[in-house]
């Protein structure tokens, strides 16, 4: 597949022309109308009319100036409905009943969650309607947790907020809903891991391992929806999600070992997937994820910088031989 198609599959996505699915599709019959014409050198081809001229190139829309401005309104607008109920609770708190702010929290949630609906149903600003949505969840995750009240409102929270935002990636396709996902996942993780599996007293050491191996099952979930939605994003908090685990494993007692394992595999996923997509976001989310963790990680068990520094250069080794290999392979095809 020539890589200029690749690249400009991926500005036309950037720019929020096509969706990932889209550009997918377009590769793939790119792929085999290539694997084709090469297994069928004597396949006719179509051929302009006589005297016909050549149909010009159709250009990709463009999205216009008020078409933005919506978005950029509707995005506003969702921000200060939120902010305006986080500041009247936190200023009210402790003057609320437990009526009033289970209705504030409610009616906002079901603001945004409406505004999301309707947008959706008029198949107008899907990315606005979106983000309305991942807004909504969250909120009515709150409100949830405000109506019930202790551990079985925390998880009762988590639960209806993260079914809210299943059904919103079912049925939308922004990448906003993936992020609310991934903080929706993280804070079950957190959630299970005190009030679930180790509601006593417990050290939280013990526990961050526990945390640890949660944040693995919630790359593999982002992982599987960056096959179905938005693949860079999701993929992205995959890896995301991979540095969460491995910054509970270096809490956790003689965790130092798996925090390397799980901050290597993470970042090597992802550079394979930037080897074969050449989406920059890859490369930034594995190379931070290595920087934070190498360092920490070595430092824990050497207790000592020089092995640090020779822990980093064997790391670095393998990471310019692996962009050696791909290059060599890269100029091969």
């Amino acid at each position: 597949m020539p890589s200029r198609l690749d690249d400009e599959l991926s500005r036309l996505v950037s720019a929020g022309v096509l969706r990932q699915y889209q550009a997918d599709s377009l590769r793939d019959a790119a792929d085999a109308e290539i694997d084709a014409a090469l297994s069928d050198p004597g396949r006719p081809r179509p051929q302009p009319t006589p005297g016909e001229p050549p149909a010009k190139p159709r250009t990709p829309p463009t999205a216009t100036h008020p078409n933005a401005l919506i978005e950029v309104l509707g995005y506003i607008g969702g921000a200060l409905l939120l902010g305006a109920v986080a500041l009247l609770t936190l200023a009210n708190w402790g003057e609320m009943g437990r009526a009033a702010r289970v209705s504030t929290g409610t009616s906002a949630a079901v603001i945004l969650l409406g505004a999301a609906v309707v947008l959706a149903l008029l198949r107008r600003r899907a990315q606005v309607s979106s983000a309305l949505a991942s807004l909504g969840c969250c909120v009515a995750g709150f409100a949830t947790y405000v109506a019930i009240e202790g551990e079985t409102g925390r998880v009762a929270g988590v639960s209806v907020a993260l079914a809210l935002a299943g059904v919103g990636l079912w049925w939308l396709s922004g990448s906003s809903l993936l992020a609310a996902t991934f903080g929706i996942l993280g804070v079950g993780v957190l959630v299970i891991t005190s009030d679930v599996l180790s509601p006593d007293a417990g050290s939280a050491v013990n526990s961050a391992g526990i945390a640890g191996t949660g944040f693995i099952l919630v790359a593999f979930v982002l992982a599987m929806l960056g096959l179905v939605r938005d693949q860079v994003t999701a993929w992205s908090l995959a890896g995301a999600a991979m540095f969460s685990s491995s910054i509970c494993w270096l809490i956790q007692e003689r965790g130092e070992i798996m925090a390397l394992a799980v901050g290597t595999a993470g970042p090597a996923a992802l550079l394979v997937a930037y080897g074969r997509r050449r989406h920059s976001a890859y490369a930034v989310v594995a190379c931070s994820i290595l920087l934070v963790i190498w360092p920490t990680a070595l430092y824990q068990l050497t207790d000592d910088m020089a092995g640090v520094a020779i822990g980093l250069v064997v790391a670095s080794g393998v990471l310019l031989l692996a962009v050696l290999m791909l290059s060599r392979r890269r100029s091969n095809e």
